[in-house]
Formats: structure tokens, sequence, C-alpha cells
């Protein structure tokens, strides 16, 4: 099968320092282009991290553990804002796709762009989540979904380059397995939604309820941003920050992603420009 593609798509695996989106640096990427014309590209970078001062940082030996990536294995490699530019461009205008990537890889990648201050946009793109197929449809982990649907032992697990052609086999047997079976939606509604279209995979694996990249602002039924943790879970960020400004203040000064900065940011400033407008408003009336 060949996959059906009106525009570039990009499969991509991180392997980082940590979990963590708004600390935690990329130490390695893949990045495995589809074309249209179903030619490939690839290209495997491993990076420096380094902190907001330019300073290394250490690689914690129990994430060592898990990619078998050391300080000394990237002692003299470029960093990522020295790499920005090339990723940006090998990755041009494609659609991403990955394994879990929804959740973590995609928001720390625009988090590696946002700390270099370059303009890496999502608007356009669609995101497909594999791993998010392989949830819901038959509820796994990558390893298991590789040997679930293509047969094989990934002997390489947590290796960018192994993870990475991985999710690229394991979506190209799913779209083999699940043509025309039908998924049952927790409100009741049946379709058959595992087609060769990346714009309805994308709707299929991405959560249409995150207004940032992490899942910390979501969206109510009226699709006003809401708080998803803490002592404000489920209130409107407009009433939030409306009676308490200080939370505004200390959401700006606190670890969270940048993404999650920007959204958050984008209700303050909307909300002072209609209150601006409601006094002018309230002028012009007299």
């Amino acid at each position: 099968m060949l996959l059906n593609l009106n525009k570039p798509l990009v499969f991509f695996d991180l392997e980082t320092t940590g979990v963590n989106v708004g600390m935690d640096h990329i130490v390695e990427i893949c990045l495995y282009k589809v074309n249209p014309d179903q030619s490939t590209e690839t290209l495997v970078q491993r990076l420096r991290p380094v902190d907001k001062n330019g300073e290394t940082m250490h690689i914690p030996e129990v994430t060592t553990a898990i990619h078998g990536i050391s300080d000394a294995d990237v002692a003299d490699k470029p960093t990522f804002g020295e790499m920005a530019s090339t990723i940006a461009e090998f990755i041009g205008d494609a659609d991403l796709a990955g394994y879990n990537s929804n959740k973590f890889d995609v928001p720390l990648l625009v988090e590696e762009f946002l700390r270099q201050g370059y303009p890496f946009s999502l608007n356009g793109r669609r995101l497909i989540d594999v791993q998010n197929i392989f949830h819901k449809m038959e509820q796994r982990t990558l390893k298991a979904a590789y040997r679930f649907y293509c047969g094989k032992n990934l002997d390489n697990a947590h290796s960018a380059d192994a993870d990475t052609m991985a999710t690229y086999e394991v979506l190209m047997a799913q779209l083999d397995r699940y043509e025309g079976v039908e998924y049952t939606a927790p409100d009741g509604k049946v379709s058959k939604p595992i087609v060769n279209d990346m714009e309805k995979l994308s709707r299929f694996t991405t959560s249409s309820q995150w207004a940032d990249l992490v899942g910390h602002i979501g969206y109510d039924n009226k699709g006003h941003e809401v708080f998803n943790f803490g002592k404000y879970k489920g209130k409107t960020l407009e009433d939030v920050f409306a009676k308490e400004p200080s939370y505004y203040d200390w959401m700006m000064k606190a670890e969270f992603p940048l993404s999650t900065k920007a959204c958050i940011t984008k209700v303050w400033e909307r909300r002072k420009a209609d209150k601006l407008n409601a006094l002018k408003e309230h002028f012009n009336s007299r």
C-alpha cells in the first residue's frame, strides 16, 4: 500500500533528557519524510542539550539507561538552536506523525523551537498519532504494536531511528488491517475511521479538547478555555483571571511549557482587548 498524500508526511521520534516538556531537551531526533511521489528522505541528528544560559545540561543516568545516550555521546554535537533552521527546513510544510507524538514529541519539538524564538508553526499541519490508532483499536505499546501488526520484534527500542521506522511500518500495517473496520466512539457513534487519508487520520488521532499542546488547558462545551489542573480545574481562564489576576503572573513565572504560556497569554490579551472595547463603546454611547 502507498500512503495517499497531497503533501509530505514526516514521521519522527525524539530521545530526550526526560519527560517534562517545560524543562527537558532533545538529545536525538530522527525525521523520516514520505513525499507525495512516495520518495523518502531521512534526517537523524544527536543534539547537545543546553539550558537557557547556554550551559550544557547533564543527561540523567536513569534516562541514559533507557535510550543509551550519555553526556559523552553528545559532547561534540550541535545544540538544537544550531540545528533549528536545518530541522525546520527538512520538515517544511509537512504533516507530522509519530507514536505518542501528540502528547509528547510534538509539544517538545515546538517547545524547542519556541526557546530559540524560531517561527515554527503547527497551523495547517495535520498531526497523526499512531499510538492513538493503536490504543483505540487494540490498546498496546509500540513494541507490542510492532510485533502485533508487523510480526517483528523491535530489538532497538528507544533508539530514535528504530522507533521512527517501526512507527512508519505500524501505520502502514494499520491501514491494511483496519480498512473497512468499524470503530465505536465513547458517544456511541460508529464509523470506519482508518482510511488512507491524512486529514481523517489526523482527526481520529488528535484530541480536539486541548487548547494548548500538552493538555494543561482545555475547552468547555461552549468553546471557552478552561484549566485542566489544580485548584481551578474546570474553571474558565477568563473567570479566573478576572477574580485572581495574579494567577496569570504565577503561571508565566512557573515552569509551564512555552506553548501553554502562549495559550494563556492569548486569553489574557483577548480579555484586555474586550475590556478596552467595552470601555470605548461606553464612552461612544454617551
